[in-house]
C-alpha cells in the first residue's frame, strides 16, 4: 500500500512539473493523491455514519479512567522505585524514564493509530496476519534501536554536568534500556493488536479507545520492566560486564533483522521509512523532560507521583485527537464540527479525570501528598493549560503533515506526546514552585 501511496502522489506532483507549484497547489495534489489511494482501498460495503458525540464521549472516558489508573499504578510504581539503590546510585536512570516510557508510548499509540485508520479501511479483515507481523517487526526494530539512542542520551546527560564517565553504569543504562523496550515492545504490541480487533467486533471506535490504553498499559509495563531489569543489573556492576554486553549485542543483530522483515511489508515500509525522525526527535524532547525531572525531584519528593499522571493524561488526549482527525482524512469525511466537539469534550475531561486521579492519590497517601485546595487549584491550572496547548499544536501539526504528504499515523503522535512529556513536566515543576513560594510547603513539596 505505501508504496501505491508515493507512486501515485509523484504522479499526482508530476503533473504540475511543467509550470511554477505554488504551496496550495502541492498541499492540494498531496490531498487528492491520498484521498486516491484511501479511496481505492476503502471496500465498497464499509459505511463511514457519522458518530455521535455522546456514545464518543462515553467510550473516551471510559479508556480515559482505565487508562488513567493504569498510569496511577505507574505513578506509585514510580515512587516507590525512586527510593531503591540503582535508582540512588545511578541517578541517569531518572533522565532514563520519561525517554523510554515516551518511547514505548510513543511506538504503541503510533501503532494503535495505523491499526485504527487500517480497521476503518477494512484491512483488519482481509490483510491481518500481514499487519501484524509488520507491525511487530517494526516496532521491535524502533524500540531496540531508540532504546540505545536513550540510554546513550542519558549517559551524556549524566555524564557531562559531572565530568565523570562511568563505564559500567554506561552498560547498566545501555543493557537496561535495549532489553525493557525489547521486551515491552512485543508484549505491548500484541496486546494493542488484540484491543483494536476486539474493539472493531463489539462495533467501538478504536480511535477513542485504543492510544489511551496502549499509554497506560505501556508506562506501567515498561516502568515495571525498566526497574526490575536495571535492578538485577546494578548487582553485577563491579563483577561482569558479560551479562549487559550479551543483551546490548543480541538487541543489535535484532535492529537489522526486524527492520528488513517490516522494509518488505506493504503496510509498514512507508512507517518505516516515515517513523524514524519523529521518534528519534520525540526521545529528545523527552529526555529534556527527563533533566527537568531530576531536577525537580531533588527539591520536591511528591512530584514524581504526579508527573506520570499529568504527562500520560495529556499524552492519551492529544493522541485520542490526533488518532481521530488522522483517520477523518484518511477516510475522506469532512473534518466539520465532529473536531471541534472532540476537542471540548477532551478539554471537558480534564477536570473530572483529574480530581479522581488526584484523590485517588491522596487516598493512597502516595508520596507523602496533602490535597488542599490551594494544591489543587494550581495542579488543575497546569494540567489545562498542558492539554489546551496539545490540542491546539496537534490541530495544526495534523493537517500540515497532511498537506505535506506525510502519514500522520506514523509522524504526529510522538512528536505530540514527547511535548506533553516536556510541557507536563515543566508545568508540574512550576505548579510546585509556585506551592512552595506562597508558603504551601507540605512534605509534597519539599520542606
Amino acid at each position: 500500500m505505501s508504496s501505491d501511496v508515493n507512486l501515485k502522489f509523484n504522479e499526482s506532483r508530476n503533473k504540475n512539473s511543467s509550470r511554477m507549484v505554488r504551496s496550495d497547489d502541492f498541499v492540494n495534489d498531496a490531498k487528492n493523491a491520498y484521498n486516491l489511494i484511501t479511496t481505492e482501498d476503502k471496500p465498497p460495503d464499509i459505511k463511514y455514519e457519522k458518530e455521535n458525540s455522546w456514545v464518543a464521549g462515553v467510550q473516551m472516558f471510559i479508556s480515559f479512567l482505565l487508562a488513567g489508573f493504569g498510569m496511577v499504578a505507574a505513578s506509585l510504581l514510580l515512587d516507590v522505585v525512586q527510593h531503591w539503590e540503582v535508582f540512588s546510585k545511578v541517578s541517569e536512570v531518572y533522565i532514563l524514564v520519561p525517554a523510554l516510557l515516551g518511547l514505548k508510548g510513543n511506538l504503541e499509540m503510533t501503532l494503535a493509530s495505523r491499526l485504527s485508520t487500517h480497521a476503518h479501511l477494512g484491512h483488519l479483515d482481509t490483510s491481518l496476519g500481514s499487519l501484524v507481523v509488520g507491525n511487530l517487526c517494526l516496532i521491535q526494530c524502533q524500540a531496540v534501536l531508540v532504546g540505545f539512542l536513550a540510554a546513550m542520551a542519558a549517559v551524556a546527560m549524566g555524564w557531562i554536568p559531572e565530568g565523570q564517565f562511568d563505564i559500567h553504569h554506561a552498560l547498566l543504562l545501555c543493557a537496561s534500556s535495549v532489553l525493557t523496550a525489547s521486551s515491552a515492545s512485543l508484549v505491548l504490541g500484541i496486546i494493542m493488536i488484540g484491543v483494536v480487533v476486539v474493539s472493531k467486533k463489539l462495533n467501538i471506535n478504536p480511535d477513542n479507545v485504543a492510544t489511551p490504553i496502549a499509554a497506560s498499559l505501556g508506562d506501567l509495563t515498561t516502568l515495571a520492566l525498566l526497574s526490575w531489569i536495571a535492578s538485577l543489573l546494578f548487582k553485577s556492576i563491579g563483577t561482569s560486564v558479560i551479562l549487559p554486553s550479551l543483551i546490548i549485542i543480541v538487541g543489535a543483530w535484532l535492529v537489522p533483522v526486524c527492520g528488513y522483515i517490516a522494509w518488505k511489508n506493504d503496510f509498514t515500509q512507508q512507517a518505516l521509512d516515515e517513523g524514524w525522525v519523529p521518534v528519534v526527535s520525540a526521545m529528545i524532547i523527552s529526555s529534556a523532560g527527563g533533566l527537568i525531572l531530576d531536577h525537580t525531584v531533588s527539591m520536591y519528593s511528591g512530584i514524581a507521583v504526579y508527573q506520570l499522571v499529568i504527562n500520560g493524561i495529556g499524552g492519551n488526549m492529544v493522541a485520542v485527537h490526533a488518532s481521530r482527525l488522522s483517520t477523518q482524512l484518511h477516510t475522506g469525511q469532512k473534518e466539520g464540527s465532529v473536531i471541534g466537539s472532540t476537542t471540548k469534550l477532551l478539554l471537558l475531561m480534564v477536570i473530572p479525570g483529574q480530581l479522581i486521579f488526584i484523590y485517588t492519590i491522596g487516598y493512597l497517601r502516595a508520596g507523602h501528598t496533602s490535597t488542599t485546595p490551594t494544591f489543587i487549584l494550581i495542579y488543575m491550572s497546569a494540567a489545562l493549560l498542558q492539554v489546551f496547548l496539545l490540542l491546539t499544536i496537534s490541530h495544526y501539526m495534523v493537517r500540515w503533515m497532511w498537506g505535506m504528504g506525510m502519514d500522520p499515523d506514523n509522524s504526529a503522535i510522538p512528536y505530540l506526546t514527547a511535548l506533553g512529556d516536556l510541557l507536563g513536566t515543566a508545568l508540574l515543576g512550576v505548579a510546585f514552585s509556585i506551592l512552595f513560594a506562597i508558603g504551601d510547603r507540605d512534605s509534597d513539596v519539599g520542606d
